[in-house]
């Protein structure tokens, strides 16, 4: 088996094993970083936190106030906002600095991804030794992590008009580009470790997109704030489905908050069920070591992550749930993609 994997292993041109392993390093650390990101974007919004900060500064914006003076003017421009006159009216600065640090340390976040990408990539170019066949793809996660900040921005700006609730449409946008960004990384740092290969549309697809549907299907919830509704498991009030289900027509299942639960409730079903029989098909496949323990751990996490999210509606969306469901939602698609990338690979 080892000597069919190495005769579709990487040409690297100019780029030495030792080169190669760097690149990884840093595929591997974006990877990671893009997980805590959004698992911290996570926190923010679970903490109310998204619309703390009311201005953009793209480039000063990397400092923290310093001084009692710069507090006391965004939190001045915090008081002119929808969320403090309607939500938070008569809060005092020592509240506002706890609701301020999560988006604050979130943006952050976002900054020190786009220099711990920036500058290795323009060294790994300038020194000659980054993958050629990956140039373009890698260039096209550039990209997506550029426009990740403005789609953040205008995000935070759906609540600082009139109503101080974060668009559901923008955060799922949101939400898709960051996951987006997440599997490409993943895909290229497997590419560069096992051997190139390319995603097709059949079955293992379908599978990955089940699964980012539901997780889509989640942002709506979380938008909507429709995880305090129907806190019980299987039924929705007096039966399985809510009273007032479809009542918005073909926009429902996006701003009709029992509907979104509704929905990825049982997208989360139909999800595990789809998976775990993913999982069963290919356990076995080629008899390969490695893929089985993929396979296991893929069965393991899958079902964790379904009753996880369960508990989590019961308790009514505590942070320290809501945070561990969407941290597995992150692990289950970084499985998942490894466990399509090695099917892929056992076909050549």
């Amino acid at each position: 088996m080892n000597k069919k994997l190495n005769k579709h292993s990487i040409n690297f041109d100019n780029a030495d094993f030792l080169s190669s392993r760097y690149i990884s390093y840093w595929l591997i650390t974006l990877i990671i970083m893009v997980g805590l990101m959004i698992s911290i974007g996570g926190i923010t919004r679970l903490t109310e936190s998204g619309l703390s900060m009311v201005e953009w500064r793209p480039l000063w914006g990397f400092l923290p106030p310093l001084n009692d003076a710069e507090w006391n003017r965004i939190f001045n421009l915090y008081m002119t906002s929808p969320e403090y006159i309607l939500k938070n009216n008569g809060m005092d600065l020592s509240s506002f600095k706890n609701i301020f640090f999560w988006e604050y340390f979130h943006r952050l976040w976002g900054r020190l991804i786009g220099i711990i990408f920036i500058i290795p990539f323009i060294f790994f170019i300038t020194v000659k030794i980054f993958p050629k066949f990956l140039l373009k793809r890698t260039i096209f996660i550039l990209f997506l992590g550029g426009i990740q900040g403005l789609i953040g921005w205008w995000m935070v700006k759906s609540g600082l008009v009139n109503d101080p609730t974060v668009s559901q449409y923008r955060l799922a946008i949101h939400l898709s580009n960051a996951f987006l960004i997440l599997f490409l990384l993943t895909w290229t740092f497997l590419d560069l470790q096992e051997g190139s290969v390319k995603m097709k549309l059949n079955y293992n697809f379908f599978i990955l997109a089940i699964l980012s549907i539901t997780i889509i299907a989640g942002a709506f919830v979380a938008g909507m704030d429709a995880g305090l509704l129907y806190n019980e498991y299987p039924f929705m009030g007096d039966g399985f489905i809510p009273e007032n289900y479809g009542e918005y027509k073909l926009l429902d299942p996006f701003e009709n908050p029992a509907s979104a639960q509704f929905h990825h409730r049982h997208l989360a079903l139909f999800t595990l069920i789809n998976i775990l029989i993913f999982g069963f098909k290919n356990y076995n496949y080629k008899n390969d070591i490695k893929m089985k323990r993929i396979i296991l751990l893929l069965g393991i996490t899958v079902s964790i992550q379904f009753f996880l999210g369960i508990i989590t509606l019961i308790k009514m969306v505590p942070v320290h749930l809501g945070v561990l469901h969407q941290t597995g939602a992150i692990i289950l698609f970084l499985i998942l993609t490894f466990s399509i990338h090695r099917i892929y690979l056992l076909k050549q």
